[in-house]
């Protein structure tokens, strides 16, 4: 009678080819997960800095966010709204944006991300994008160090 391998004493043999197939996948599942949410983070924007700065709070799967990155250009002394991997020059563009994404979300929160060299006029500029778009959740980004 056949049966499946194993030794001549009738014990069955670990087959250790389908754990790897299932630790490949959750290695490309998280690969592709962890990507996507470092690309939308501008690393040339230098964070101010904020001693009682508070650690990000878990999210669950009702709860969406992402970043709105504010970059300050010195030379040109012109900020630049990037949010989910593109530049807005148009308000109205990224108000339209911002309410498609809100609807996706029973609670949407938007995280600015500005530079600390940006002037407060601009920070207030985006804040009236976001409530034009109807944002209710804002919170702004800082490092503790």
């Amino acid at each position: 009678m056949g049966g499946g391998g194993g030794g001549g004493d009738g014990e069955p043999e670990f087959q250790i080819a389908p754990m790897i197939d299932v630790l490949l996948v959750l290695l490309i599942f998280f690969m592709s997960i962890t990507t996507s949410q470092v690309m939308k983070v501008d690393k040339d924007i230098q964070l101010p800095l904020a001693p009682d700065a508070k650690p990000k709070e878990k999210k669950n799967s009702s709860t969406g966010e992402d970043p709105l990155n504010i970059k300050w250009d010195p030379t040109k002394l012109k900020a630049t709204l990037n949010f989910d991997g593109k530049n807005y020059d148009q308000t109205s563009e990224l108000v339209g944006v911002l309410q498609k994404r809100k609807e996706n979300y029973k609670i949407y929160r938007v995280i600015i991300r500005g530079d600390k060299r940006l002037p407060a006029v601009e920070v207030q500029k985006a804040m009236a994008i976001l409530g034009e778009a109807g944002m209710d959740n804002i919170a702004f980004s800082a490092q503790d160090k």
